[in-house]
């Protein structure tokens, strides 16, 4: 708070000080009296009225300068009434209350949609629980009664699954911490998970799978891990070239540091100017626009943001027309090593 604000704020009280010590002045000149006091008196008003204007910008200052230190070392603005106290002056009393009374309402307003929100997210994954059922019951029905029409139902059957499956996640991508166990997970396991989901497209799309070097161990949570292999197998098997041999390479290198897994395709690539906005949220790019493709932007966005949750690394690289390189990166340090620790 600058002081020249200040003295704007007062100009008025200035105002009637100033006008009072000339009623005062203009009173002692019509009585006889000693000319020190004409002087004294006048300047010890105006001097006792300075000094308390003083003491009172220093005292506001120094309050409203920790509110606004505080506030920029914050990343939580909204913490701000829970971190000053209470002053000394009546002002600033009355806007901490009015603070407290502004945070109280906003408390309730979230905490009301947190619970809308949560009701929702249950309901969702409640109705997805459901839909499994007919889903499941409908590939029974195609595998006893295989022909060329119930191949292709079966087909999107596993796309209705998929896009299922990316519901749940995603609704369940915010509380990742409420719903994971990490534990030691082999990486080969998870990857036949993943396979074996994934066969029909595989087998039907001539896609070989070459794997090398994963009996390694690695602490995480297999489920949320089987996932996001999924969604990045998924890709490859979508944006493959629809000429030539299509190949998926499969590997991991143990480090001192970490274990990094590598799922490398030698589809169609992705475009460098690209690159950098995969993992956003509903980017498609120019792939995922192409009519026989229909990409809903929402996998990657879905693994990078898991990825972060379980502090594992993930990293794309990629190259037009050549193929494209996801890496999984697994901390030495889990987790559940940090909470043991």
């Amino acid at each position: 708070m600058k002081f020249s604000s200040f003295l704007k704020d007062k100009l008025l009280q200035i105002l009637l000080i100033v006008f009072g010590i000339i009623t005062i002045e203009i009173f002692l000149f019509l009585y006889p009296c000693d000319s020190f006091i004409k002087i004294y008196i006048p300047a010890v008003i105006l001097g006792l009225y300075f000094i308390s204007l003083l003491f009172e910008y220093s005292r506001k200052n120094q309050y409203y300068q920790t509110i606004c230190q505080t506030l920029e070392e914050l990343e939580e603005k909204y913490l701000i009434c829970e971190m000053i106290k209470t002053p000394n002056f009546a002002e600033g009393k009355i806007e901490k209350e009015i603070l407290e009374q502004i945070n109280k309402s906003m408390l309730e307003k979230v905490n009301t949609y947190k619970y809308w929100m949560e009701d929702y997210k249950e309901y969702i994954e409640m109705w997805i629980h459901e839909i499994k059922i007919p889903i499941a019951t409908s590939k029974m029905i195609v595998e006893n009664n295989k022909n060329e029409i119930t191949k292709n139902i079966d087909e999107e059957l596993d796309k209705v699954e998929n896009y299922i499956e990316q519901a749940l996640y995603y609704a369940r991508s915010n509380t990742v911490e409420k719903d994971y166990y990490i534990k030691k997970c082999n990486l080969q396991d998870m990857v036949n998970e993943v396979i074996r989901k994934n066969k029909t497209a595989l087998i039907g799309e001539k896609i070989a799978i070459n794997m090398h070097q994963l009996e390694i161990t690695v602490n995480t949570d297999s489920k949320w891990i089987v996932f996001i292999l999924n969604q990045i197998i998924q890709n490859s098997i979508k944006y493959r070239k629809e000429k030539g041999q299509s190949e998926i390479e499969i590997d991991a290198t143990q480090g001192k540091e970490n274990v990094i897994l590598s799922i490398k395709d030698n589809g169609i690539g992705i475009k460098k100017a690209e690159i950098t906005r995969v993992f956003e949220k509903g980017f498609t790019g120019t792939n995922g626009r192409l009519s026989n493709k229909k990409s809903t932007g929402i996998g990657l966005y879905l693994c990078q943001k898991l990825c972060h949750k379980l502090g594992i690394g993930i990293e794309l690289e990629s190259e037009e027309n050549k193929g494209t390189e996801v890496k999984l990166v697994f901390p030495s340090s889990s987790y559940l090593q940090m909470n043991e620790s």
